[in-house]
């Protein structure tokens, strides 16, 4: 698919999320305050503001042209719909649990890892499979242990909004997400392979989660 089409779909892709969102947000926030509702939307703005943050990487247009282009789509549709079937089903929960806890943190802390991994990666981060002429390879930070970290970040992150929101719908999109990070991450690493040092570094290290791929 043609790279200026695939920017423009992302476009137009993020005010459709974000308007879920503000939408489940006023929902959650007619219950009146009541417990967990008001977590759950507070919650719910914390990934909202987690998705602004990373707005203008997913709809810049990249300096460089992308070495493919058709994971993208796919993979921004899987991510959006997942957090949107999870945040507009009405919530499962009836009352507060201090449960409830442990999802809100393995979300946070996997937004974390994201934003550092993003950072630590610098202007080779993308979210286009771009090969620059330049590139090098990056293994310090949590770069040192796995591959993709910003993808295990992002994944973990929507493994535990999934799992506040509960919900069949948004459990099966979490599926195909993960599903489209896998073949994406299959994609990219044809393109980083001729990167000269990647084989190595790719050796010694597993994919997402050590021990696991």
């Amino acid at each position: 698919m043609n790279q200026r089409v695939v920017v423009f779909c992302l476009r137009g892709l993020l005010p459709v999320g974000v308007g879920a969102f503000v939408v489940a947000i006023g929902l959650l926030l007619s219950e009146g305050g009541r417990s967990p509702h008001l977590v759950a939307a507070v919650f719910a703005f914390a990934y909202l503001l987690w998705i602004l943050a990373e707005a203008r990487i997913t709809v810049r247009q990249p300096s460089q042209t992308a070495a493919e282009n058709s994971t993208l789509l796919p993979y921004a549709l899987s991510r959006t719909g997942t957090a949107v079937a999870a945040v507009l089903w009405p919530l499962p929960w009836d009352r507060w649990s201090p449960w409830l806890v442990v999802p809100i943190a393995v979300s946070a802390g996997a937004v974390a890892l994201r934003l550092v991994a993003i950072r630590t990666l610098g202007r080779f981060y993308s979210h286009h499979v771009v090969r620059y002429p330049d590139h090098t390879i990056v293994s310090t930070g949590p770069y040192r242990y796995v591959r993709h970290p910003a993808y295990t970040g992002m994944l973990l992150a929507n493994a535990g909004f999934v799992a506040f929101f509960l919900n069949p719908l948004s459990v099966v999109l979490l599926v195909a997400l993960c599903a489209c990070v896998t073949w994406r991450i299959l994609v990219e690493e044809q393109v980083l392979w001729v990167v000269p040092g990647y084989p190595e570094y790719a050796s010694g290290r597993a994919r997402l989660i050590p021990g696991v791929w």
